[in-house]
């Protein structure tokens, strides 16, 4: 048995609408304040697609009907002597109901996705965001970060 410091298990969705554009959600964090996208953690008893759906709902309004698991982020967090493992379910979405509401968490709009890469984005979510515009097969991506600083990408085993 393992013993780990401490696990997360969330999921993330890449929202798109029939004129190429993606939410984008600009997080209210104290931590960081950079783009991300909807999501969350996965609560007990809840499935990774269950958790996907509740939290796109809970963030943007908009209740999905259709949608792609597309891969499995893991990302290694090392800061100050505490180490942190999240595995995250990358999903996209290409249909949804209801329209786009406020969010605690963040400002919410709408972007082209060719805009997306001069977005202020984590190292990491540029490569998984290539990933996903390249319409790239189901992938595993270990990013591994010290502080907010990307020192090891895995793409399916093999580090890029």
């Amino acid at each position: 048995m393992h013993k780990y410091e401490k696990i997360e298990l969330t999921n993330m969705c890449m929202i798109y609408d029939n004129d190429g554009n993606v939410v984008v959600q600009e997080k209210l964090n104290k931590n960081w304040g950079g783009i991300t996208f909807p999501g969350g953690h996965v609560e007990t008893g809840e499935s990774f697609v269950d958790s996907v759906i509740r939290e796109v709902k809970e963030e943007t309004g908009l209740a999905l009907t259709s949608y792609h698991f597309r891969g499995i982020v893991t990302f290694i967090l090392k800061d100050k002597g505490s180490e942190l493992t999240e595995y995250m379910c990358l999903y996209t979405a290409d249909d949804y109901e209801g329209t786009l509401c406020d969010c605690n968490e963040g400002v919410l709009k709408w972007v082209d996705k060719n805009e997306i890469f001069n977005l202020n984005l984590w190292e990491g979510d540029r490569i998984f965001l290539r990933l996903l515009q390249e319409n790239h097969p189901f992938f595993s991506l270990k990013l591994v970060y010290e502080g907010n600083c990307l020192k090891e990408a895995v793409l399916d085993g093999k580090r890029i």
